[in-house]
C-alpha cells in the first residue's frame, strides 16, 4: 500500500527524537546509497552566525533575475516544511516530497544508517534539486558548517556571513572556536568570499584558508546604488558580500540582473512588516538583536514598540532582552511551540524592566493590538512561524519543528 504525504512527512518528523548528531557518517553513507546527487550539482554554499538566510534570498534572487535556474536550501522553515526546498523561488511541491522521501525510505532500510532529520531532509534536497536539472544551488549550513550535513559538496565558492556567538554548547564558547566550526565548510583551492570580521575571527579564517590553498577576499565596502527589498543599512554589507560572491564563482551577473534581484527579493521573518502596527524579526541571539535594535531605529525613529518575546533555552535570552530595552519599554513573554521553548516565567529579566506573562503569542497579540503602540515580536524563528500562519492563511498551516 502506498504511503500517504502526511505518513511519511510523519515519518520524517519522527527523526526529529534523536536530535543533532554533528557527523558526516551517516549522511555520507546516505548520499552514496542515493548515487551521490549532490557531486552533479553547482553550489554556493553559506555559513556564518547570522545574515545567511538574507545572503542566500539574495544570491537566489539575483541568479533568477540573471536567468538561471536555482535550488535554495535554508532552514528552519517558518511555517510549512516545503519553504526549506525551493526551486526557481517556489517551494518544493507536495508529491515531490512524497516521492523523494519514500525513496530515501527504502534507502535507509537497506543501508542501515540512521540519518537524522536535518540529513534526510539534506539528501531530499539535492534528489530534487537534481531532477529539477538547476544551473545553481544556494546551500544554507543548518549548524555549524564542519561537520554540517551539508558539508558534503565541493562549491563554487565557500561564503562566510557574520560569526558571533551563537549555539556555544555545540560550537564551542569562544568566537574563535565558532569560526573554526564555521570556516570548516572551506575546501581545497576553493574560493572564499566573507564578510569583514573581527580579528579572533579572521585569524582563523585565515589560518584555515592557506591551510587549504583557498583565496579569501574580505567584502568591506557596502553597496550604495542600489534598492535592496530587505530592511536596515546592514542589507548593503550583505548586498557587497553577494557581489564579491558572483565574482568569485565567475559567474557573470549583470549590473541589471544584481539591480533586479535586490530590489525585489523577499525573505519573510526578517523585519517584516505585516501591517501599520505589526513587525516581524526572527533574531535569537545577542548580535541579531543588536542589529534588529538598529534596524528599528533606522526604520522607525523615535517609536517604541510593544515587545513580543520569545525564545529558546539554549539562547541567551536575558542578554537579548536587555537590547532591546533600548526601543522597547513594554515586553509581553510568551512560549514558543518548540522543545527547546524557555518557559516566559523562567527568562531572567534585565534590572529595570517588567513584563507580563502570556500563555500563547496569539493571546499576547490580542492584548498587544489594544494598545496604541507598533508590535515587534522577536526572540526566535519559531515564534515568527506562529505569528505568521495566525495572521497570514497565505503562509498554510502551521508545522511545528524541532529544528
Amino acid at each position: 500500500m502506498q504511503e500517504s504525504y502526511r505518513e511519511v512527512l510523519r515519518w520524517l518528523y519522527s527523526a526529529q527524537a534523536a536530535g543533532v548528531k554533528l557527523s558526516l557518517e551517516n549522511i555520507r553513507q546516505l548520499l552514496e546509497a542515493l548515487g551521490n546527487p549532490h557531486r552533479e550539482l553547482s553550489c554556493i554554499h553559506v555559513a556564518g552566525t547570522n545574515g545567511k538566510g538574507s545572503v542566500c534570498a539574495m544570491l537566489d534572487a539575483v541568479a533568477r533575475a540573471a536567468g538561471l535556474r536555482t535550488g535554495l536550501y535554508t532552514s528552519p522553515h517558518l511555517v510549512e516544511f516545503n519553504e526549506r526546498i525551493r526551486v526557481a523561488g517556489r517551494p518544493i511541491p507536495d508529491h515531490a516530497i512524497l516521492n523523494h522521501l519514500g525513496t530515501i525510505r527504502r534507502t535507509i532500510a537497506k543501508s542501515q544508517c540512521s540519518p537524522t532529520f536535518f540529513e534526510i531532509t539534506t539528501a531530499l534536497a539535492f534528489l530534487y534539486f537534481l531532477e529539477e536539472r538547476v544551473d545553481l544551488v544556494i546551500l544554507e549550513t543548518g549548524l555549524g558548517g564542519r561537520l554540517d550535513a551539508t558539508n558534503l559538496v565541493t562549491p563554487l565558492v565557500s561564503v562566510l556571513t557574520s560569526i558571533d556567538l551563537d549555539h556555544q554548547r555545540i560550537l564551542g564558547d569562544s568566537r574563535a572556536k565558532i569560526a573554526r566550526e564555521k570556516a570548516g565548510i572551506i575546501k581545497p583551492n576553493v574560493p572564499i568570499v566573507s564578510i569583514e570580521q573581527t580579528p579572533d575571527v579572521k585569524e582563523v579564517i585565515d589560518e584555515v584558508a592557506a591551510a587549504n590553498n583557498a583565496p579569501v577576499t574580505y567584502t568591506s565596502k557596502p553597496v550604495l546604488d542600489v534598492p535592496i527589498a530587505l530592511a536596515g543599512s546592514h542589507q548593503r554589507m550583505n548586498a557587497a558580500l553577494v557581489e564579491d560572491t558572483f565574482a568569485a564563482a565567475k559567474l557573470p551577473i549583470s549590473r541589471k540582473a544584481f539591480t533586479a534581484g535586490l530590489s525585489t527579493v523577499f525573505w519573510p521573518g526578517r523585519f517584516q512588516v505585516l501591517d501599520s502596527q505589526l513587525t516581524l524579526d526572527g533574531a535569537h541571539n545577542t548580535s541579531a538583536s543588536e542589529r534588529l535594535v538598529q534596524t528599528w531605529q533606522e526604520c522607525r525613529p523615535g517609536a517604541s514598540p510593544t515587545v513580543i518575546f520569545g525564545g529558546l533555552r539554549d539562547k541567551e535570552l536575558h542578554k537579548m532582552l536587555a537590547v532591546l530595552t533600548r526601543i522597547g519599554s513594554t515586553f509581553f513573554l510568551v512560549p514558543v511551540k518548540n522543545p527547546r521553548g524557555q518557559d516566559p516565567r523562567e527568562i531572567q529579566l534585565p534590572p529595570g524592566i517588567s513584563a507580563s506573562f502570556f500563555s500563547s503569542v496569539e493571546e499576547a497579540l490580542t492584548a498587544a493590538r489594544a494598545l496604541s503602540d507598533p508590535i515587534l515580536v522577536t526572540g526566535s524563528l519559531f515564534l515568527v512561524g506562529e505569528v505568521l500562519a495566525l495572521t497570514d492563511p497565505a503562509f498554510g498551516r502551521y508545522q511545528e519543528s524541532h529544528q
